[in-house]
């Protein structure tokens, strides 16, 4: 009994056969060495001049780069919580935890995938009395209120099933989606149909109303919560509209076996058109300020609006974390993976970052804890928020005392001339303000933990077409480029208060915008000298030949054994090749054009919110694997372009050694890594070209884009063939 009482509350466990590992990363970098020389020391002094010296400077970046990766792969930790100690010990003297749901457009963020989400989190299995679920929505939409509304009523049913059948998920979406039979088998019949009747009874009337684009009007005239919309104006200019839906100190507040409820409230900050409202973050920052006012809580959990809970123990488990008696005191805030339910079989458009979840954040586990990635995130609140803020407050203010008071929280002006966005609350400036705010912590000698549980702890809903998933990557390069041209960059402002190998890391995601100018001409200029028949790479017989071959081959096969390990399959690691090319061709490059531009003061930051839904053809093609891409955009056009031009210098290529030169096979010979690059960039697109030329359905690219990407890549081949 008195070992138990001093047994730590989590484990922590490095991983094994790490020494491969390192010695292998060194072969490769002697490779890479092997690779620079040869570029240094064989320049051309005539034919394809430029074009080597080109490649030299892609190859150098791509070594240094690879560089970064390393030193935060060598020792991953892996953590395991013991939330039966934690239950043993402090059972009653639990934190109390608040948790923010942040919602921001109805139409492609819809109010009954939002209240699945909040109602997932009140079902947590935690002492309902400390718990509060705060529900931030920055378009003020009365639809999603009416949601909220109606789900404050269903919940007082919902959380007595979840308690007494032991339900996981706790989202009712996801519940009875789970459910193959009628009735599950740990839930009386009667009770799952009737529970089952009212969700879907409350979803059609929620949908109903979002149909209708207006809430009926029996309910807007029964709740007083709808009157603060009578000053609406429009999602970007209005008051404070915050209601307490359920308050633990009110009577009502219980649920049917008479078990006090969470606290609910609802939050729309407040506008105005010139008045910067710094997207998320800012919706953040009011609701830590509103709930101080209200619940106080000393744990702090922030999701995004799909990402339900899948786990009703992760929140005792982050507990684990923080309350040990050992590290618990150095620890800011608990990081779970950002995981999904729609994931196809082999990952379409590489949306689980499976080798990041399950290799990378392990690894920067060891060197102080991962990013903190903006959801599934538990925090201590007074390291979040610099200081305990109001602590003071009199808790015996009545409900209507309590709201007021809160409103002048959520104020847009509250911030001015305050520490609020800079060293309060979450970092403002750049649109990861996630990352910036996590590694600003850091700065402050806190650590974070990655907690990656068997059972996911959230699941939401990761983008199922090209051209959201090419945007989503869009957003977050930009952002990481920001942080690293900010006063916040991991190159200066992290130097001596972190770790050099987290340093690194941080640097290593930073930087992703890079990438895209040395893949671009990798992707180009070979392929047009092949063309041209003049070689860029050394030919078999070269013992130049063996370093590119093993670097290539080495790192390919890693990637694929890590990949495999990770829980994916082969289709699927071809699949993330994919989305690799894609996004470096086009979400980093224009990341770093639109980056630029707003550094200099040309353009403004915008947040694209990823869009949560989709039509039913679109869903049915994604969950064939079909790739989708949609409408026009430059993004699609530049893909089409780059993949026209490698295919038409290979079929140039092989036409003219078979028709022209009639060598026949050998240029495979003098040409080898040249015919080999062009090949695999000519198979790794082949879904665009069944999307420019095979495809009838509605996915496939438009018609305006196969012509201007083929008269473009043609135009780029003629170009450089007229050329000397």
């Amino acid at each position: 009994m008195a070992e138990e009482k001093c047994a730590p509350l989590f484990e922590t466990k490095r991983a094994k056969g790490r020494l491969f590992y390192k010695v292998f990363s060194l072969s490769l970098f002697v490779g890479i060495c092997f690779i620079w020389v040869f570029r240094v020391s064989h320049i051309p002094r005539e034919d394809g001049k430029w074009g080597w010296i080109g490649l030299l400077c892609a190859e150098l970046w791509f070594g240094l780069y690879w560089l970064l990766r390393h030193p935060f792969r060598w020792n991953p930790l892996f953590r395991q919580p013991f939330r039966h100690r934690l239950s043993q010990r402090y059972e009653k003297v639990l934190p109390k935890v608040d948790i923010f749901v942040c919602t921001a457009d109805p139409g492609i963020e819809p109010a009954v995938m939002v209240i699945n989400t909040v109602l997932s989190v009140m079902a947590y299995d935690y002492p309902t009395e400390k718990l509060s679920v705060y529900l931030s929505d920055d378009a003020a939409s009365d639809i999603t209120f009416y949601a909220l509304l109606e789900a404050s009523i269903f919940a007082k049913q919902w959380l007595p099933f979840c308690r007494k059948f032991k339900v996981d998920p706790t989202s009712p979406a996801a519940y009875f989606k789970t459910i193959v039979s009628s009735t599950p088998p740990n839930a009386p019949g009667t009770d799952f149909v009737t529970i089952k009747k009212l969700y879907q009874d409350m979803e059609s009337r929620i949908e109903n109303a979002a149909n209708m684009g207006r809430v009926p009007e029996e309910v807007h005239s029964k709740h007083k919560g709808f009157s603060q919309w009578d000053s609406y104006s429009s999602r970007t200019d209005h008051d404070t509209i915050l209601q307490i839906l359920l308050d633990g100190k009110d009577s009502s507040a219980k649920d049917v076996d008479g078990n006090v409820m969470p606290i609910l409230v609802y939050l729309a900050r407040e506008k105005r058109p010139h008045v910067a409202h710094n997207f998320k973050a800012g919706a953040m920052n009011s609701l830590i300020r509103v709930s101080s006012m209200i619940s106080n809580g000393d744990i702090i959990l922030n999701v995004d609006c799909d990402m339900y809970s899948n786990n009703s123990q992760s929140l005792r488990d982050a507990l684990c974390f923080f309350m040990d008696e050992d590290k618990g005191h150095e620890i800011a805030f608990v990081q779970t993976p950002q995981c999904f339910e729609n994931i196809t079989k082999n990952d379409l458009y590489a949306g689980s970052l499976r080798v990041i979840f399950e290799m990378d954040f392990h690894g920067m586990d060891s060197l102080g804890g991962p990013l903190y990635i903006g959801t599934g995130c538990f925090h201590r609140r007074e390291i979040l928020c610099g200081r305990k803020f109001n602590d003071q407050i009199k808790k015996e203010a009545s409900l209507h005392e309590l709201e007021e008071k809160s409103k002048a929280l959520a104020s847009c002006t509250f911030e001015k001339n305050t520490l609020w966005g800079k060293e309060m609350g979450l970092q403002y400036g750049c649109s990861l303000e996630d990352v910036m705010t996590g590694l600003s912590i850091k700065c402050k000698g806190w650590k974070s933990v990655y907690y990656n549980p068997q059972r996911k702890a959230f699941l939401g809903v990761a983008p199922n077409t090209l051209p959201q998933a090419l945007v989503q990557h869009k957003r977050w390069s930009e952002g990481c480029f920001q942080i690293f041209l900010s006063k916040h960059s991991p190159a200066w402002y992290a130097y001596g208060f972190i770790s050099p190998g987290l340093q690194m890391a941080y640097c290593y995601y930073n930087l992703w915008v890079f990438l895209s100018w040395p893949t671009l001409y990798y992707c180009i200029i070979p392929s047009l000298y092949l063309l041209k028949g003049i070689p860029l790479f050394p030919q078999m017989s070269s013992p130049w030949f063996i370093p590119f071959a093993y670097v290539m081959l080495g790192d390919s096969s890693y990637c694929l054994m890590e990949f495999l390990w990770s829980g994916g399959t082969v289709k699927g690691w071809w699949n993330d090749l994919r989305l690799c090319l894609y996004k470096r061709t086009t979400s980093y490059l224009f990341a770093f054009v639109d980056t630029i531009f707003k550094f200099f003061g040309f353009s403004e930051s915008t947040f694209i919110v990823s869009a949560k839904v989709a039509e039913e053809k679109v869903s049915q093609r994604y969950e064939k694997e079909i790739m989708e891409f949609g409408n026009s955009s430059p993004m699609l056009t530049l893909l089409a372009t780059l993949a026209l031009l490698n295919l038409f210098c290979l079929l140039g290529m092989l036409l003219k050694q078979v028709f022209i030169n009639q060598e026949g096979l050998r240029i495979f010979y003098t040409m080898t890594l040249q015919v080999l690059l062009s090949g695999v960039l000519v198979l790794i697109n082949v879904p665009v070209y069944q999307g420019l030329f095979l495809r009838k359905d509605k996915g496939r690219l438009p018609i305006s884009v196969a012509a201007k990407s083929t008269a473009l890549a043609l135009s780029a081949c003629f170009l450089f063939i007229s050329t000397s």
